[in-house]
Parts: C-alpha cells; structure tokens; sequence
C-alpha cells in the first residue's frame, strides 16, 4: 500500500488536486516515477505555446479514465511543477487507478 498519496492527492471541494512534475519534450508520454511530493510525468509535447499542458490533460484523462473537460491545471502553467486539478471525482477512484499505475512502474524496475 502507497502512503504517500496524502501527500500529493489533495482533496478539495471541487474534486482531487494532484501534485505533478512535468518533463516535457521527451521521447514517449508516460508515468516514470513518484515522491511523497508529486508525480513525475514525461510528456512528448514541448513547452511551446502550451503544447505540454494540452497533452498532459489527454494523457490524465486517458490514464485517469476521465473525460478532459473533468480535468484543469489550477497552477503551474508555466513551470515544470503542477496542480492538476480532477473534477467531480472521488478520492478512493483516483487513488484506484494510480496505484495500478504505481504497481506497474514497481514492477518494470
């Protein structure tokens, strides 16, 4: 069991706040690792004319299983460190589908 989502899954009224450290212009999209702090995401858009915040909402929304208009950056658009705010969403359902996620990453080391 991961305890570290009380440190970067927040709940808010509005829905689950996640804390991500974002690489863009890399070679694949895709979770590669995690801290009691955030997530870190590697993103193929560069951070040219918000390429890399359109595709980390498509990537959260697949990965997450959510539809992107559920899903908005609350700060950080312009630096590597996110708030990624997942509206309307429980924290249980959101802790589900990253722990299989986390699982997967455990795995491949």
């Amino acid at each position: 069991m991961y305890n570290l989502f009380m440190n970067f899954l927040n709940t808010t009224a509005k829905g689950i706040i996640i804390n991500l450290k974002l690489v863009p212009n890399s070679s694949f999209s895709k979770v590669v690792d995690y801290t009691d702090e955030y997530l870190r995401v590697k993103i193929s858009s560069p951070p040219i004319e918000n390429k890399a915040n359109k595709e980390l909402i498509s990537f959260c929304s697949k990965l997450l299983d959510v539809n992107k208009s559920k899903i908005e950056i609350v700060s950080g658009e312009k630096s590597k460190l996110k708030k990624v705010l997942i509206k309307d969403t429980k924290l249980e359902e959101i802790t589900q589908k990253l722990m299989f996620v986390l699982d997967s990453l455990h795995k491949e080391k």
